[in-house]
Order: C-alpha cells, then structure tokens, then sequence
C-alpha cells in the first residue's frame, strides 16, 4: 500500500495550509530574495577579500553540515568544472591529511555551534590554514574566528539551518570573486535576487494548484517514492538539495544522484518491485479498487536538467526519461532557465523548496519540524 495519506485539498485551503505549517517555513523560504541582498552587505562589512591578501589558495575546503554543507556544493557548482582551484565539502569532524597552509577552509554553520563544523575549524587553525568563518552571530564560531583573528560573515538566522542557504551562500561566492575564481557581481547578485522573488511569487500559498508550478510537482510526486537526478555538477547539487529537503521538510524518502553515473548505479531499479508495483501493468492498477486494495509505493523519476549539459548527457537523460515511462514509472522533469551558473541554480532551488515544503503539508508533515540530537547516556 501507499506509504502516505494525501490531501489534495489542503493546499488550496489558507486556512489549513497555515494550520499545517505552524513555524511558517513558507515563509522562509520567501525570504531567500532577501537573504541575498543582506548576505552581500554583510559580507562587505566583514572585509572578506582578506583572504585574498595571501594570493590564491591551493585549494578551498569548505566545512560544514546540512545546509551549510550544500553551501559548499553550490560554490563548486558555481564557479564549475573548469575553476582553478579545487573546490571539496567535508561534513564532518577532520579535514583531509593533505589540507595545510596554503589551503583555504571556510567554516559554515548556520546555527553557529555545530560540533563538527566547530571542530574542523579548530584544526584548521591548528594547521596555519587560512579560514572564513560563516554563521550565526554570537556564536561558538564567531568566537573561534575573534581569536583566530580572521573574517566573520555574520547570518541572519531565518528558521531551520536548511532555510538559511542563501544566507550562508552568498558569502562563499563573493569569497571566490576576490580569489579571482568566479564572476558574481553585486549586479549578478540582484539579478539572482529577482530570480528567488519570481519563483516566490508564482509560487506563492494563494496561487492555486492548477497554476502554481510547486504545488503541482508536489502532487505528482506525493505517494512515490522519488529518484532525483541531475544532469550537470549544477543540477546534480539540486538534486542532492531536493532529497535533503524532503527528508527534512516531510520525512520523506527520496534518492539523487547525477547522470550520467546515475544511470548505471541505479537505473535496474526501474525493473524492481517498485516500478510499476506488485499489482501488475499499469492498466490493471488503474482501475483497481483504491479502498478495498489499495495502490503500491511506486517510483517516480524526476530529472533536473540544465540547459548547459552535456550532449551526451542529454541524450542519456532523454533514454532515462523513455525507459521509465515503458515501465508505467511517471517521469518530473524540472530544468533550468537563464544564462549565469548562480541564477539558473537559484530558480532551480527556489522551485525545489517550495515543492518540498508544499509535500509536506499534502502528508500532513509540520515542515518546520526538525530532528532533536538524542541525549547521550551517561556511561
């Protein structure tokens, strides 16, 4: 049976959709417009083109978890494949063996206080590395930065980690400019801007669900069981930002992973017992009795393309696309528009936030809701 009992009608109701979402993540995630536009003044004022005083690093490593973690994959996505110097994440408590002095860490946590993130920068220091700091003001970090003496972008919290992501981007970004790494103007940055507030207004809760296109995608996808796939480095970190999201967001269960690897890894999935279900052809399961027997979990495909992918790669999405459809597996594909790297993902991930919290409220899931670390047993 379904794995999800869905409302459809929850999402064209305001007063049940505020209902649903208590701590106001649809909110949160219209702020992202105005998380760009306040990152970019504090991160002036916190004089990060000092890092640029040493010359360009060996190699950027960005620390983090969660969100702060997909802050890194964006700033690699972003500056791309042909940047100058290698851009990695790690997510937990030790920097690789290799990192040292000429290499530049940038420590990322939203809340300011992650143990990991913490940790990672504390080495860093104790290795002579260089180091920005990124987090919420008055912090644990803020205070490793004071005493390593080095910047501090200070973010505004706006809800959960998760719904920090621009916040905690931004800064990355203008970090690589004055490293000469990547072209983000303050005019890139407003575009990008507009971009987020486009997205929010067409997504907004008062738009309906036969117009608004997050509302939509979200219930085509309640009741599956999502495979994620990018296209490109840039959609590939959408992807992995999607099933983040709705893991977080909803509880639900989703997997990501970028073409054309992906298809190699996963693709005999489609030929499992979640393709088409265990009731038969497609035929069969529509006209099925819903209440007495009901539907299986099923597979569902959603493909995030970019419109500067590989030509292989498109090829390779478009068999992807047919074979699952043969197999009776519905098929999303969401794509990107514009022309600089950072717009094109903030559309992608402005419409990828929205849907995820738009699921949630169709399952009955409190989007705002996050995990409690479980107390440590005393020994």
């Amino acid at each position: 049976m379904t794995f999800v009992e869905v409302d459809p009608g929850r999402l064209d109701d305001p007063e049940a959709l505020a209902a649903a979402d208590p701590g106001d993540m649809l909110r949160c995630v219209a702020s992202a417009a105005a998380q760009v536009r306040e990152a970019r003044l504090y991160t002036a004022e916190a004089g990060v083109e000092r890092i640029a005083q040493g010359g360009r690093p060996r190699a950027i490593v960005v620390v983090g978890t969660s969100g702060s973690g997909l802050a890194g994959e964006m700033l690699a996505a972003v500056c791309g494949q042909g940047c100058r110097v290698p851009i990695m994440t790690v997510r937990g408590h030790r920097l690789p063996g290799w990192v040292g002095a000429a290499d530049l860490v940038i420590a990322v946590s939203g809340p300011g206080g992650t143990e990991e993130t913490l940790t990672a920068a504390v080495e860093a220091v104790r290795r002579g590395c260089r180091l920005l700091c990124v987090g919420a003001g008055a912090s644990p970090l803020a205070e490793i930065a004071v005493q390593a003496g080095v910047p501090f972008v200070p973010v505004r919290p706006a809800g959960p980690e998760r719904a920090m992501l621009w916040g905690l981007t931004v800064p990355l970004l203008l970090a690589a400019r004055a490293l000469g790494l990547t072209d983000v103007t303050a005019a890139t940055l407003e575009r990008t801007a507009e971009v987020l507030e486009d997205m929010s207004h067409q997504c907004r809760p008062a738009s309906e669900s036969f117009v608004n296109p997050a509302k939509q995608v979200a219930l085509e996808l309640a009741g599956s069981l999502p495979v994620i796939w990018g296209t490109s480095p840039l959609t590939g970190a959408a992807a992995h930002r999607f099933a983040s999201r709705l893991a977080a967001d909803a509880g639900y269960p989703a997997l990501h992973g970028e073409l054309p690897a992906a298809w190699h890894d996963q693709a005999a999935m489609f030929d499992g017992p979640f393709a088409a279900g265990a009731g038969g052809s497609a035929e069969e399961d529509f006209f099925r009795d819903r209440v007495e027997d009901p539907e299986p979990t099923r597979l569902s495909l959603v493909l995030v393309h970019d419109v500067e992918e590989h030509p292989q790669v498109t090829r390779r999405r478009e068999i992807a696309a047919e074979f699952a459809r043969d197999r009776a597996v519905p098929v999303v594909e969401l794509t990107t528009r514009g022309t600089h790297p950072l717009e094109r993902l903030a559309g992608l991930i402005a419409h990828i936030d929205y849907i995820s919290v738009y699921l949630a409220l169709a399952v009955g899931v409190d989007p705002s809701a996050t995990i409690r670390e479980p107390e440590e047993r005393n020994t």
